[in-house]
Order: C-alpha cells, then structure tokens, then sequence
C-alpha cells in the first residue's frame, strides 16, 4: 500500500524534527568561571574553600536558549586544588581527603528530572576521599550567550564519606561536622 501525500509530508516533517532534535544535543566543557566551595564551621569560625578546578563535561540538549535534557555530568575536583588562603588549613583538609592516596573528588550523574524550565532535581554519585554516595541535589539551570551554567549545593557530613572531623591546635579548635558544597558550573 502507498503512503498519501499527506503520509509522506508527515513522515518527513517527523524526520526533519528528529535531525534538529538530536542536533541540539552537545558535549560542553567547563570554562574558567566555574566555582566549587566548600563551607564549614569550627569552635573557633566559620571557614571556606575553594577552587577553581575545570575539569569537567557534560552532554546536554539545549534548545531555544533552554535546557531540555540533562544527558550527562561529569567532574573531576583535583584536591590539591581546594584552598582557604591558609597553609596549614589547606594541610589539614588535604590530609582529612587523605589525598596522597584519592587525588580527586569525583561527581557522576545518574539522573536527571526537570522540575520547570530553570529547575531540576539530579541523582549523582559524589566520591569524596575513596567512599562513593549517592546524593540528590536540585539545580537552578539557565543559559546565556550559549553558556549553560549551573548552580546548587549539597549538605554533608564527613561521616557520610568515611572522614573524621579535623582538630587542630591539640583538638582546641574542632571542625563541625556538617558541610556544604557550593558549585556554580559554566559549560560551553
């Protein structure tokens, strides 16, 4: 039996919309605004690092200046790249990474669920000081000029990923035991 015009016009116009579809879907890298920061608190202050580490990717299908699908994120934190502007601090979280052993701090998507068009809830693997968890994080999404960037936090202890809480000064000053890691991520 032979399709109709209109079949055919159909067929087509699905098969036009499939090319531009797939053709909106990219790999990105993260460019040089990215931040990862990571906030804590002790019996003597409050504290932060940071990095500025940009090794990273991710696939995503970008449409109209939009995030429609979440494909894919990766990233890799060098550890060494965590700093607070304080020698000995960054000494003592190198140290509690236990990083001459687990060189990076690891995230890997799992899942992706769009709340509303600048909003999603992902699944993803963090592996922190050797010790994988699974942690769901929302995100704020946005795209400008055609950089995506990404942004949210995660609450943690260090429990969760088999550290002790560092002391310093003879255990006179104590770290909490929560902590928050900060991203905001610049895909191009």
């Amino acid at each position: 039996m032979r399709p109709t015009k209109i079949q055919s016009i159909f067929l087509t116009f699905a098969l036009v919309l499939i090319n531009i579809t797939a053709l909106a879907q990219k790999n990105y890298t993260l460019d040089n605004k990215t931040s990862f920061t990571v906030l804590g608190t002790s019996t003597l202050h409050d504290w932060e690092m940071t990095s500025a580490s940009k090794n990273g990717n991710s696939n995503l299908t970008v449409t109209d200046s939009k995030v429609v699908d979440i494909n894919s994120i990766t990233i890799d934190l060098a550890v060494e790249t965590i700093k607070s502007g304080k020698g000995g601090m960054d000494k003592i979280a190198y140290e509690t990474l236990n990083a001459k052993k687990f060189k990076t701090i690891k995230y890997v998507l799992k899942t992706a669920a769009k709340v509303n068009e600048t909003t999603w809830n992902l699944t993803g693997t963090y592996t922190i000081a050797g010790v994988s968890k699974d942690l769901k994080t929302q995100i704020k999404v946005a795209v400008v000029n055609g950089v995506v960037n990404i942004q949210g936090s995660n609450k943690i202890t260090f429990d969760e990923f088999g550290m002790k809480a560092p002391t310093a000064l003879l255990g006179t000053i104590k770290t909490g035991k929560d902590l928050t890691i900060k991203f905001n991520l610049n895909y191009k």
